[in-house]
């Protein structure tokens, strides 16, 4: 670890990133329809669904969008075109103007790329709450995954989640688009463990064929065996499916729940292991159980309406 990291990664919020839908900023049709959808998270997009002589009227859109305070019940990213384009330093400050709960930057390929953002973000006094997200989707984004995660843990980071681009990832390296993704999986557990590794959280990639139910939910499944927290979505009937398979299942909470009432008991309190039925549960097991009883809990209170109450992890 670098001399500038710090041993205590910055507290973030729980949140539920089941489904995270990309919504292009210059569709207000699309922009209109948002509340009444079921989506965890939503990418107002600024980049490649957006042509150049339309970025200005987009950035109206979400300006327009934004005053009505819309949307508290899901987590509102804005993706911006990268620094480096004539579009970069407009997009950061209509970010720094609205305040969404994150920025999503795009092709992320070296720690470089987020801190110059959280500079930037500082500079204009954004509110600290005001996240970054990385989208990791070139060949030195994946090979600098571990480097670009580690920014997340020096002091003031606003780094919180990474989202892998497959599109140009594949455009990039030639790998052809297969059910499966068999030679993306190493790329793809690459990004998990350099998330794990410094108490990021990582979004899947999108599934280009939104008809095709079967094989989305296929992938999804693989998503969630990987460690992927949810799935970035290209289309309104790929939420449910994604908020189904990246939900806690109701056999894993209440396994969660017998494991948080083992360690409850009053003989388990100076315990590291605890037996369950005939299995030996560590005390690491907890912190697991806990984070998906609250996700779960999570879920509860969005569809019955009820505000969200908020737990802060490391």
């Amino acid at each position: 670890m670098s001399q500038s990291a710090s041993q205590n990664p910055p507290s973030r919020p729980t949140r539920l990133r089941r489904s995270v839908l990309s919504v292009p900023a210059i569709n207000r049709r699309a922009l209109d329809k948002l509340s009444s959808l079921d989506c965890d998270a939503v990418i107002f997009d600024l980049e490649d669904s957006v042509s150049p002589e339309k970025k200005t009227e987009a950035r109206e859109n979400l300006r327009a969008f934004f005053s009505a305070l819309p949307l508290p019940d899901k987590e509102r990213i804005i993706r911006i075109n990268a620094l480096s384009s004539h579009f970069g330093a407009d997009d950061l400050a209509l970010v720094a103007e609205l305040e969404p709960d994150a920025v999503l930057l795009p092709k992320v390929d070296e720690p470089q790329d987020v801190t110059a953002v959280s500079d930037r973000l500082a500079e204009a006094d954004a509110p600290e709450d005001l996240r970054i997200w990385a989208m990791i989707e070139t060949p030195r984004g994946i090979l600098n995954a571990a480097a670009i995660a580690e920014a997340g843990r020096t002091a003031g980071s606003r780094l919180d989640c990474f989202v892998v681009g497959l599109n140009d990832l594949r455009k990039e390296t030639g790998v052809l688009p297969q059910p499966g993704r068999p030679y993306l999986v190493p790329w793809l557990m690459q990004v998990i463990l350099a998330v794990s590794a410094y108490g990021l959280e990582a979004i899947d990639s999108v599934f280009n064929d939104f008809r095709n139910a079967e094989e989305f939910a296929a992938e999804c499944g693989q998503g969630v065996a990987m460690g992927f927290a949810g799935k970035m979505l290209i289309h309104p009937s790929q939420i449910e499916a994604a908020n189904r398979h990246f939900g806690p299942a109701e056999t894993a909470i209440a396994e969660a729940e017998a494991i948080i009432a083992a360690f409850a008991e009053p003989d388990a309190a100076t315990l590291n292991v605890v037996n369950l039925g005939g299995r030996m549960v560590e005390r690491l097991h907890l912190v697991q159980a806990e984070r998906l009883v609250h996700k779960a809990r999570l879920i509860a209170q969005r569809s019955s309406g009820k505000a969200a109450a908020p737990r802060t992890e490391v």
